[in-house]
């Protein structure tokens, strides 16, 4: 059963609560509703959301009501992972400034510019901020890391990249996070991974058609190591192309993250059935990158073209290979690597 996240919409007025509640909806959300302060305090602590969209006035003609900050106070202190959005009629700068600076508000918009597809702009944005980092509840020792082995996490977003490096401590891995493709390419040159945890967009000079993440992709298949992407909206098209493409281990929408979920799955992409059946752990990335190539029946001068290598480092990576495999054919070691594949 899938759980949407839950937006919560404070709004005293009919017109604006179906607005804002139908473009919640198409964003993917279910939707609770209150139109005065006592109604939305008691949906705070009745459960957590996602996302929050506050009017600033909740009295009706009464321009002077600022209750509206009242439930952004409350939100800031019981759910502080809600994103939270403002949005006023008659809101001075000063006001704006408090809710953003002293509340937390993720934004604060007038009523008399708003705009549908601004405002669906705004969702889109507010969906992928990062939830706050939160204390880990369990510890776990450097040795126990050292057995699960590394994960690899790539993300430009500094807040994003905390998150996931912390929810992945939790799972008893340790973590080696950066924030760009070159950074993530040198480590995987360099060193052996039981995962990589992949956005797709990664922040550049040029950010025109940034392909960057999905050029990881490639680097971690060839290299044997599954994948979870972790990214922003994308069409269903898209999805289905980084799987059938990519053949990635999971997919996961910002828009929708959910701790408990990405805990699972780096679980289970580590599951100890899943390594068993793979290639052996101490290949190193180069050569699952030689293997990969070798069973797509590739020659030696053919992988040393596309890796940009000599035929004779194809050869010293071969019979590496074949030792740390146990095999004695380029037959052999091609079926085994074909066997595993995603």
């Amino acid at each position: 059963m899938i759980h949407l996240p839950c937006a919560l919409v404070v709004e005293d007025d009919r017109s604006w609560q179906q607005i804002f509640g139908e473009m919640l909806a198409d964003a993917g959300m279910t939707v609770d509703m209150a139109a005065d302060l006592e109604s939305a305090l008691s949906l705070i602590r009745e459960r957590a959301h996602r996302l929050a969209v506050i009017d600033l006035a909740l009295g009706g003609s009464d321009h002077r009501n600022q209750d509206g900050l009242r439930v952004l106070d409350a939100l800031r202190q019981r759910d502080p992972a809600c994103v939270t959005l403002l949005i006023s009629g008659f809101a001075t700068v000063e006001i704006a400034v408090s809710a953003l600076r002293d509340l937390g508000a993720f934004t604060c918009l007038r009523k008399e510019t708003f705009n549908r597809a601004e405002f669906a702009g705004v969702i889109r944005r507010a969906l992928t901020v990062p939830p706050p980092v939160s204390t880990p509840d369990v510890t776990t020792d450097a040795a126990t890391q050292e057995a699960q082995g590394t994960v690899l996490i790539v993300e430009d977003d500094a807040g994003w990249r905390d998150i996931l490096s912390e929810l992945t401590r939790e799972t008893g891995c340790a973590v080696r996070a950066c924030g760009s493709f070159a950074e993530a390419l040198g480590y995987l040159r360099r060193e052996t991974y039981r995962l990589a945890v992949i956005d797709l967009a990664l922040a550049r000079t040029t950010a025109r058609d940034n392909r960057d993440g999905l050029r990881l992709l490639v680097s971690t298949r060839a290299a044997g190591i599954p994948a979870i992407v972790v990214s922003g909206a994308a069409t269903p098209d898209e999805v289905e192309t980084v799987y059938a493409e990519h053949g990635v281990y999971a997919y996961v929408e910002k828009q929708t993250f959910d701790r408990r979920v990405f805990r699972q799955l780096v679980s289970e992409a580590l599951a100890p059935e899943r390594a068993a059946a793979g290639l052996p752990d101490n290949l190193t990335a180069r050569e699952r990158e030689v293997l990969a190539l070798l069973a797509r029946g590739l020659t030696n001068k053919e992988i040393a073209s596309q890796l940009v290598i000599t035929t004779n480092t194809v050869k010293r990576h071969l019979k590496s290979i074949f030792e740390k495999m146990d095999v004695h054919t380029r037959a052999a070691a091609a079926a085994r690597a074909s066997q595993r594949r995603p």
